[in-house]
């Protein structure tokens, strides 16, 4: 694992944010931390970059003991918080050249740092303004591009598409997912649960500073998938036929409709749609309940 997090406990005056949190996070993943306000997100976040000391517990990236040798995980590690700032009296490539210098990249190959990330960015053409003539939307990319310019081995993302526009929007997802093509691992903490699906591969679920779940959002899907019938009409007998087949549970049925959680693969599916129409209902819709990313987080958090 890339990640590894062990009985993190993090307290503020008479408050304790993070309380024993253990997990863990392959590498190559994009997790979604998700969880109401003041669940400990950010807190969370700001202990694994390295800028603030939990009280006890202990963070391992890519090897490193990150309370031991917090100035070392800074090259591993890109981060972009929340309220993020910017040096308005500095152009664009002298913020980029100036983070560039400061995550150890040489003189001589700023340059093509520069341009790769502004690329990657789209803010290309405003390499020579100063981030005060920028919209809020273009600053953030600015900040994003400062976060991973040296390439790191993990980003943390706090609220990054705040701000932007849905087009920009849209070109940040394709982002994180060329991050990931290229080896970067990433935590994305957002309230913008359908954008955090178009790229997320896990979610991490926090609740007054306790983990409440960690899962591969594929199978939390697979997890939740459920399929629904329709007839034409109502039969009276639907209940009495689908009592018999086993492959069915947990039924909500009325005369006409019924929705039911379907166990097996596509060879499964067909043979109970056989079973159905056998019993000659009159069968005008079959099919899978699609389930997301925000159905698969408030399962989580009414259970």
């Amino acid at each position: 694992m890339l990640i590894k997090v062990s009985n993190l406990i993090f307290e503020y005056t008479n408050f304790r944010a993070l309380n024993e949190l253990s997990f863990s996070i392959p590498s190559g993943s994009i997790t979604a931390l998700v969880g109401p306000n003041g669940a400990g997100k950010t807190t969370l976040l700001r202990c694994l970059s390295a800028l603030e000391q939990p009280l006890t517990g202990s963070i391992n990236i890519d090897g490193i003991d990150v309370l031991e040798h917090p100035r070392l995980c800074h090259r591993k590690i890109g981060y972009l918080s929340d309220f993020f700032g910017l040096y308005d009296r500095l152009t664009i490539r002298q913020c980029l050249h100036f983070v560039a210098r400061a995550q150890g990249i040489k003189t001589e190959d700023c340059k093509s740092a520069i341009l790769r990330v502004s690329q990657q960015l789209n803010i290309s053409d405003r390499l020579d303004k100063t981030p005060a003539e920028l919209s809020r939307g273009l600053r953030q990319r600015v900040a994003i591009a400062q976060a991973i310019i040296h390439q790191p081995k993990v980003v943390l993302l706090d609220e990054p598409a705040s701000g932007l526009d849905p087009e920009a929007r849209h070109l940040l997802a394709d982002l994180f997912l060329e991050l990931q093509q290229q080896g970067m691992t990433l935590i994305v903490s957002s309230h913008i649960l359908s954008e955090l699906e178009a790229y997320s591969t896990d979610m991490l679920v926090l609740r007054e500073g306790r983990i409440i779940e960690q899962v591969s959002i594929k199978e939390k899907s697979q997890q939740l998938k459920a399929f629904k019938l329709v007839l034409t009409h109502p039969v009276s007998e639907l209940a009495a036929v689908l009592s018999t087949i086993d492959e069915l549970s947990q039924l909500e049925i009325n005369a006409e409709q019924a929705v039911f959680k379907l166990n097996g693969n596509k060879d499964t599916q067909n043979e109970v749609l056989k079973i159905l129409l056998a019993h000659q209902l009159p069968v005008c819709e079959f099919s899978p309940i699609i389930t997301n990313l925000q159905d698969a987080y408030l399962s989580t958090v009414k259970q």
